[in-house]
């Protein structure tokens, strides 16, 4: 999944458009032997079903973007690419899901939006590394909140959230990026399979849906970033499961 991801941030430069990008996460999940798990997802039988491989988001977009051969990549926009992948396919039985995303840059961009970008790739790191046996999932929420304080007014959506994974896109349990005290009681044992996703704006954390349905953005349209990892519980420790070969 890793290695897909970074073939994807390798096609984003200015003028490409999303679905092109779209088009390729589909191309190379199916030649993997998967199949992409938010294409036709849908929260609720009334709701629509997601119409792409990736949720493609530009600048303000925090999460759940539709891709579009309008919308184009220009010069100085962030660019956050979310992919989940069902794996292996079959049609006779369940594969495992995993799911992940980062925000990469569309050439040059300010200083202050570089450090949104570290900031929150760093708050996912730093909620992995909170992921341990004897902790909770409280204590991930807790390290991931208290590092964005320190680095400055970030706001960080509390209307989304990390999440179990595995079996399904989306599984107990909800895993906040802020302290809530009730997740004390859900401790993290050995096996879980969890996805940490920080969500961090440059402004107001309450967020809106457009009129899509499905494009979520801060009700202050303030610049957002994502990064996340689906990863594995071990004695050891968190076993990162969509690493890119660009991190390690």
């Amino acid at each position: 999944m890793g290695q897909i991801l970074d073939a994807l941030t390798d096609l984003v430069r200015p003028g490409m458009s999303t679905l092109e990008i779209d088009h390729e996460a589909e191309r190379l999940i199916t030649e993997a032997g998967g199949r992409p798990a938010f294409k036709g997802y849908k929260t609720r039988h009334s709701d629509p079903k997601f119409p792409a491989t990736i949720c493609a988001c530009l600048n303000e977009e925090v999460v759940h973007g539709i891709p579009s051969k309008k919308k184009l990549l220009k010069e100085g926009d962030i660019f956050s690419i979310d992919i989940g992948m069902e794996w292996p396919y079959s049609k006779k039985e369940s594969g495992y899901y995993t799911d992940t995303a980062l925000t990469v840059a569309v050439g040059e961009i300010p200083q202050e939006t570089k450090k949104l970008l570290a900031v929150t790739h760093e708050a996912l790191e730093v909620g992995i590394r909170a992921a341990q046996v004897g902790n909770s999932i409280a204590d991930i929420g807790r390290a991931i909140e208290m590092y964005v304080k320190s680095q400055g007014q970030y706001g960080i959506v509390r209307d989304l959230s990390g999440h179990g994974v595995g079996h399904a896109v989306h599984e107990d349990p909800w895993v906040p990026n802020y302290y809530v005290k009730q997740l004390e009681s859900w401790k993290i044992e050995p096996g879980a399979v969890i996805a940490i996703e920080p969500m961090i704006t440059m402004g107001d954390w309450r967020i809106r849906v457009l009129d899509d349905g499905w494009t979520i953005v801060p009700i202050d349209k303030s610049l957002s970033a994502h990064f996340e990892h689906t990863l594995v519980i071990t004695k050891d420790g968190a076993e990162v499961l969509t690493r890119r070969p660009s991190e390690k």
